[in-house]
């Protein structure tokens, strides 16, 4: 099979993407306290956006078994871009406001199962680079790769003579 590139909307926070509901003691059940996390309706609309996507680019079912997860993640250019280039540089991106990759990750993963890929329990390698932001606008550039099952320890058995 070969790698699938997807242009996705711009992910939403893991800090939105989960939320938590406290349910307090109930003294005359004896009940204790309990915490439920859930996810946001704001990630259920990224999760479903992700999946119009997903289909539109022609993927029908989820890829199986091992994955490489390429991420290229554009934040929003900002209408002062050019202001920070002349005052900060080369390094005027790093002036704009950019999910964290490892939390753009984790809500890509999970708006990728079952749509894109069997489970995030099959992705064997992320690489994830922030980018520039340019006047395309704020999205991300992810690449899924189908891998094949190395057995680098095969000499670990010995010769296997059946």
């Amino acid at each position: 099979m070969t790698p699938i590139t997807l242009i996705l909307p711009y992910p939403v926070s893991a800090n939105a993407y989960w939320a938590t509901r406290i349910i307090p003691a109930n003294r005359s059940t004896g009940k204790p306290a309990m915490a439920i996390t859930y996810v946001t309706k704001e990630a259920e609309a990224y999760k479903t956006a992700v999946g119009w996507k997903v289909r539109g680019a022609g993927v029908r079912e989820p890829i199986t078994g091992r994955v490489q997860i390429d991420v290229r993640l554009y934040p929003a250019r900002p209408q002062d871009w050019q202001k920070r280039q002349r005052q900060a540089g080369a390094s005027w991106d790093d002036t704009v406001r950019c999910i964290d990759l490892d939390n753009a990750n984790k809500v890509l993963l999970d708006a990728l199962k079952g749509v894109a890929i069997e489970d995030d329990k099959w992705v064997r390698r992320i690489v994830a680079e922030r980018m520039e932001p340019d006047a395309e606008g704020a999205r991300v550039v992810l690449t899924i790769t189908p891998l094949g099952v190395e057995q680098p320890q095969a000499g670990l058995f010995g010769d296997i003579a059946a």
